[in-house]
């Protein structure tokens, strides 16, 4: 079975806790605070395998996720990390946020490595704390959750030429004779619903990859006969070889075919047309002399060179290896899309904050004071202190107070409702 697309979904692993601890032992009985940071999360890190070919192994949307972070302890002994979650993945896979559509990361070599989602930070103990007015502080963090995010995964198999065409022109009959490929074929539409790969080798000096893309007919590029996913491969190309059945057995005409298949390559992507293409007659076996020249002649007027081949007694192939060869020497695509590597993903949130008013309670959004109160682990006084003190010194108190805020009043920050003293 062939998956050329998955969903999945990611979470980095909890930082570890921060913790409260003094210092005691019979040389320092009442000694100051030593108590360590939480280890943050683990991520979850996805990497490019050369000789994976599907993603068939993420076909029930599995989630992965990372280890979370172990407590800090006495001693300011900081927690472990948690640890990281690795996701192997063939080469050419393409990684889309399902929430923003966004398309994070193109795997396009192996060993490419992006990290998927973050694992979350890690809580201060008190020792972190600990300042000149503030000598046996009662403070400490929470660890954050990781990130979590639902992933689209597509596979774009990677190849120097594809061979496209409508369903029984001989793709994969061409692939089994200019390659080591042996594809299975048979005699009736859509035999191929995988795209077969082959290494084409020119005169023991050079190589080639071709792939033929099934699912070719019209109305592709909207779905019809899974046409839009096998599109994709298609991308990768640097030139096509677009097959056309001369002896036209299935009772189309070929030339209708070519104008029909080059319709749906720009209905998919304007790009695809700029691609070089050879042209190449299939089943002149089952042709005379004279209907190969009528053909080829109909073509020619149309202003397409079409180059005759048999697959089944290999007339002409020798020549169309010869003239892909030239064409990929000659060829150059500038991807579209994610081209660079961005080897780490993380969201950046603004620091800035704004105080709204519902009712009684005034609420406080921002991405710097709801980390703040969403970490603070709130069980002592000191914390409370040290709260305030910070809101104070981030300008909350002042936005607030100009908004009417009154000692007392009820303050939301975050998912925390919170009374505090101005």
């Amino acid at each position: 079975m062939f998956i050329d697309e998955a969903t999945i979904r990611a979470q980095g692993g909890r930082g570890g806790d921060g913790v409260i601890s003094f210092i005691s032992n019979r040389h320092s009985p009442q000694g100051g605070p030593d108590g360590g940071n939480g280890g943050s999360g683990g991520s979850v890190v996805m990497r490019a395998l050369s000789g994976l070919s599907t993603l068939y192994a993420f076909r029930n949307e599995p989630k992965f996720r990372a280890g979370d972070g172990k407590n800090g302890g006495k001693n300011t002994r900081r927690g472990a990390r948690g640890a990281d979650k690795l996701i192997l993945v063939p080469v050419g896979t393409l990684v889309r946020d399902v929430t923003s559509g966004e398309t994070l990361v193109d795997l396009s070599s192996p060993g490419d490595e992006v990290i998927l989602v973050h694992g979350g930070e890690g809580g201060r103990g008190n020792r972190s704390f600990t300042t000149s007015v503030r000598q046996a502080p009662r403070i400490c963090e929470h660890g954050l959750k990781g990130e979590e995010k639902t992933l689209r995964l597509e596979l774009k198999l990677i190849a120097d030429v594809g061979i496209i065409g409508y369903p029984n022109v001989g793709k994969s009959s061409l692939i089994s004779c200019i390659s080591a490929k042996r594809a299975k074929v048979a005699d009736y539409p859509f035999t191929t619903l995988v795209p077969n790969l082959g290494v084409v080798d020119v005169d023991g000096k050079y190589q080639f990859v071709a792939v033929d893309i099934p699912g070719l007919i019209e109305g592709a590029h909207a779905g019809r006969g899974l046409g839009d996913r096998f599109l994709r491969h298609v991308e990768r190309t640097r030139v096509l070889v677009h097959m056309i059945d001369l002896a036209m057995l299935e009772g189309r005409d070929a030339l209708e075919d070519y104008h029909h298949i080059n319709a749906e390559l720009a209905a998919f992507s304007e790009a695809l047309m700029k691609r070089p293409q050879v042209i190449v007659g299939n089943k002149v076996d089952l042709l005379g002399s004279e209907e190969i020249e009528k053909s080829r002649k109909r073509f020619a007027a149309n202003g397409v060179e079409i180059l005759p081949i048999s697959v089944a007694n290999r007339r002409g192939i020798r020549e169309l290896i010869m003239k892909v060869y030239r064409s990929l020497q000659a060829a150059t695509v500038k991807e579209e899309g994610p081209a660079p590597l961005r080897r780490v993903y993380r969201y950046h949130g603004e620091e800035g904050f704004r105080v709204d008013r519902d009712g009684d309670v005034f609420i406080v959004e921002g991405e710097a004071v709801e980390r703040l109160v969403k970490k603070l682990n709130l069980d002592s006084h000191d914390a409370w202190e040290y709260l305030s003190e910070r809101l104070r010194k981030m300008g909350v108190f002042k936005e607030l107070n100009r908004r009417g805020f009154a000692s007392g009043d009820l303050l939301r920050i975050g998912d925390v409702e919170l009374e505090l003293k101005n």
